[in-house]
């Protein structure tokens, strides 16, 4: 079985490519139809995972990747490859590069890149998948890079309107777009909510206000300029690599964008790596958004308020501690906690945040619907997201 195994597709789009691209609704016929809709109105059932892309100047380039943990690509692999060939009103090139796969990838990769020229295979000794992501964007020539997986589906129109977009949009340095998670008889609730978190992002605001409560964008949907993706590359920091490139991204002071139509089939299985490998764990999820806050919202003082005391609020003020940032008080809406002390702090109600001014605030409530609460009796308060309070769960 292979741990790892890694495509790379290179699509270069022509610059009056894009510019055709730019019209809002893209027609699409036959069973993925709804995919290219509005999330609300998207109903298909896709199927297919992992990959990865660049696009070039006039023409991008992309890479599709599979690093599936103990568990074979071949059986989608082709539906991925596929997908990416038929992406339309685009030319480009696809790198598949194969992470030391052991079972039929690498024939089904060849056989494919024998029959249709825009299709490389690189092949590499086994070492994991951030080397395996970086060896593929050295093989990135061009304007833009995309990222899929290669047990994903992506929809014909995916690059066109995404490097449409970034065509458009000079301030953006890359963007994302929304999935249809599948197969659906096997979603949990859990992965239901997130699916619908995701796509509730539909700008480059949102993707800056949300970044601390997940990562608002998921890996295979990125496509990004392909300087800011060689500045950045993949690293191995300890904490999932896509939310950590996401982070550095954003702490740099990039804009990341999103089209808001489901253009990716985004393959959940009990067996993949972000539900099995170590880095992937909620613990290390915290440590990474502790990091980037601690050097990031809360790097000008130790001290900072902490609204909500369950399981998040306590586990981040935890890993904040070990970068020095501690709670000067915390906020609860329990009248059997006002009054009392965590850790020293005390417990005060959100009507004591007046008096707080200007310590920056960390909310660490779950829950669309408390967000929302919240956000809106911080704003009424005259507070201001992202440079008084920030959302974190």
């Amino acid at each position: 079985k292979a741990k790892a195994i890694a495509m790379h597709p290179v699509v270069r789009v022509h610059a009056r490519d894009v510019r055709a691209a730019a019209v809002p609704e893209a027609r699409v016929q036959g069973r993925y139809e709804s995919l290219a809709r509005p999330a609300q109105h998207a109903e298909a059932v896709v199927p297919a995972r992992e990959a990865l892309g660049d696009g070039g100047a006039r023409v991008p380039r992309a890479v599709v990747d599979d690093h599936a943990l103990e568990r074979d690509a071949a059986p989608t692999l082709e539906a991925a490859l596929r997908s990416v060939a038929r992406q339309r009103d685009v030319s480009f090139e696809c790198v598949v590069v194969d992470d030391g796969s052991r079972d039929a990838s690498p024939a089904i990769a060849e056989s494919f890149a024998r029959r249709d020229g825009r299709f490389r295979v690189l092949r590499r000794e086994r070492e994991g998948l951030v080397p395996a992501l970086n060896a593929g964007l050295g093989h990135c020539r061009g304007a833009y890079v995309a990222r899929m997986d290669a047990d994903d589906w992506m929809h014909r129109d995916r690059l066109r309107l995404q490097a449409a977009l970034l065509e458009g949009s000079p301030e953006l340095a890359g963007v994302g777009c929304h999935v249809r998670l599948f197969p659906r008889s096997a979603l949990r609730d859990g992965m239901r909510r997130y699916e619908s978190w995701l796509n509730g992002i539909r700008d480059d605001h949102d993707v800056a206000r949300e970044v601390f409560v997940e990562c608002p964008l998921a890996h295979p949907t990125l496509l990004l300029r392909t300087g800011l993706l060689h500045d950045l590359g993949y690293r191995d920091a300890g904490w999932p690599e896509d939310y950590d490139l996401v982070l550095r991204a954003l702490a740099a002071g990039h804009r990341l964008g999103v089209v808001t139509r489901r253009l990716l089939g985004w393959r959940d299985r009990p067996e993949r790596l972000s539900r099995l490998g170590a880095p992937y764990r909620a613990e290390r999820f915290v440590a990474c958004k502790a990091h980037f806050l601690a050097g990031g919202f809360l790097s000008q003082e130790p001290h900072y308020v902490l609204w909500g005391y369950g399981g998040t609020g306590r586990a981040l003020r935890r890993a904040l501690l070990s970068h020095g940032r501690q709670p000067s008080h915390v906020v609860e809406v329990h009248p059997g906690r006002l009054g009392q002390r965590i850790h020293g702090a005390p417990v005060v109600p959100p009507e004591a945040l007046d008096s707080l001014r200007p310590r920056r605030i960390v909310v660490a409530v779950s829950g669309a619907g408390a967000r929302a609460e919240i956000r809106e009796a911080l704003t009424s308060m005259r507070f201001r997201e992202l440079r008084d309070f920030i959302h974190v769960a």
